[in-house]
């Protein structure tokens, strides 16, 4: 993401990292979320004629009801969306529309203001510095508001021209991978319901940037409709999981009251004592948030997403040894899932115990392996090195965080200190060369511009 200052999060308030650049944005990053997202996208993207290995969902915590692409194959998706939708399905089909973006090769221009509102101020710019020659300035200044709305027209015009093809591509998606479109046309109900409620005039859709959202509903209602999957149902298990991602969301990112209000200590379900157990943590009453906890994993003993969140609990409540068996068991029943074994890292450093370095270093290293973009897993894989003594591989995993969180200078140094005492030609010492180098070229060309 080069457009964004990047900010992680794990729900259960881990850790947070910022990267360099221009706006800030928040990261959220848990295990069960990117799982069920994978199998919730699967279908669409292969049914797009994309790899699932290319397409990423990023989840932002926003509460705006918004999704969008900015280049490239990454969906970007608020928590306020998701928070919004009344089913997984819901998500599916405005993922569905945002990945007809994606294939349509579409600038990312409607919702995403950065760049139309650049290309409209040169547009008003040229125009007025042609009246300017003239000699006017009435005219000059007439010329750039004219400019500003013809500029804006344009941009507009093309970026509903993006909206309805991406409409049609998105059902299409839904249509060829046997998911119904429900979900698409009752998510469009609810933006309709924005309108309404925003009071947004239904007569004036010059300065939109997308359709009219009943337009949208009346053009696609024929297609998904009429396709053979409208009635396709359902499918229980990953509403299940869906609805316990929403209360872990909701417990992470809501006022405590809103979210006791919403599951109240009344109802007995898993995902009321989810949010309970993420409400309670982060509101900062371990003794309920540990209840909640072990309600959970009373329920499912050998669910890795209940056992992280009782580890981490444990752990940030200044019992990382207590932590160790159900961050552990977490990791092995997670199939060894990088951010759950990150967690597990952690605690394990945190028990500031020297015999748990090996096992440090292996659960963190094999994280890395798998996830590189995770900035928690490589600051403790430093402190693990650190506390060895290590200097030079400390120096590398400085390194690798530097670089991507976007502290080039950082990066620059770290890399030059690892390459002088790794094996030349090793694959740490080439990890190292090639971090090196970027951060040299992007040095270079800061001072090009």
């Amino acid at each position: 993401m080069t457009m964004m200052k990047r900010l992680f999060a794990t729900f259960a308030m881990m850790c947070l990292f910022a990267a360099q650049s221009a706006t800030a944005q928040t990261i959220l990053r848990d295990a069960e979320t990117e799982a069920l997202f994978q199998d919730m996208t699967r279908p669409i993207i292969e049914a797009a004629g994309l790899s699932p290995r290319n397409v990423q969902v990023v989840v932002l915590q926003d509460p705006e009801i918004n999704a969008f692409v900015a280049g490239g194959q990454t969906v970007y998706i608020n928590s306020g969306l998701i928070e919004a939708a009344e089913n997984y399905n819901e998500v599916q089909g405005v993922f569905a529309h945002e990945l007809g973006h994606v294939v349509g090769g579409h600038a990312p221009l409607s919702g995403r203001m950065g760049k139309s509102a650049t290309g409209i101020t040169i547009a008003s710019l040229l125009l007025g510095a042609v009246a300017a020659a003239a000699g006017s300035g009435d005219a000059a200044m007439g010329a750039i508001l004219a400019g500003q709305r013809a500029a804006m027209g344009s941009v507009l015009a093309y970026s509903r021209t993006q909206e309805a093809s991406a409409d049609a591509a998105g059902a299409s998606f839904l249509t060829k991978a046997h998911i119904t479109g429900k979900g698409m046309l009752d998510f469009f109900k609810i933006l309709q319901n924005q309108e309404y409620r925003l009071a947004i005039p239904q007569d004036d859709a010059f300065n939109r940037s997308h359709p009219l959202t009943g337009d949208r509903i009346a053009a696609l209602t024929q297609t998904l409709q009429s396709a053979p999957n409208w009635n396709t149902p359902l499918d229980p298990e990953l509403e299940k999981r869906f609805e316990r991602v929403k209360a872990k969301l909701a417990g992470y990112v809501e006022p405590m009251d809103s979210v006791l209000r919403e599951y109240p200590a009344t109802d007995p379900s898993l995902t009321a004592h989810y949010a309970r157990t993420y409400a309670f943590h982060r509101g900062g009453y371990p003794d309920k948030a540990n209840a909640e906890a072990a309600a959970l994993v009373q329920g499912e003993p050998n669910n890795p997403y209940f056992l992280e969140v009782q580890g981490q609990i444990l752990m940030e409540g200044g019992d990382p040894q207590a932590a160790l068996v159900p961050l552990r068991k977490a990791t092995q029943l997670s199939g060894n899932s990088p951010l759950i074994a990150t967690t597990f890292g952690h605690a394990l450093v945190a028990t500031d115990d020297p015999a748990h370095l090996d096992e440090a270093e292996a659960v963190l290293r094999q994280a890395v392996q798998r996830d590189d973009a995770n900035p928690f897993a490589w600051v403790q894989l430093g402190t693990v090195y650190e506390r060895r003594g290590d200097e030079v591989h400390a120096a590398l995993a400085k390194a690798e965080l530097s670089n991507l969180t976007g502290d080039t200078r950082m990066a620059l140094v770290s890399a030059q200190r690892a390459m002088a005492g790794l094996e030349k030609g090793s694959s740490d010492w080439l990890r190292a060369q090639d971090i090196l180098m970027v951060s040299q070229n992007e040095i270079q060309d800061s001072k090009r511009h």
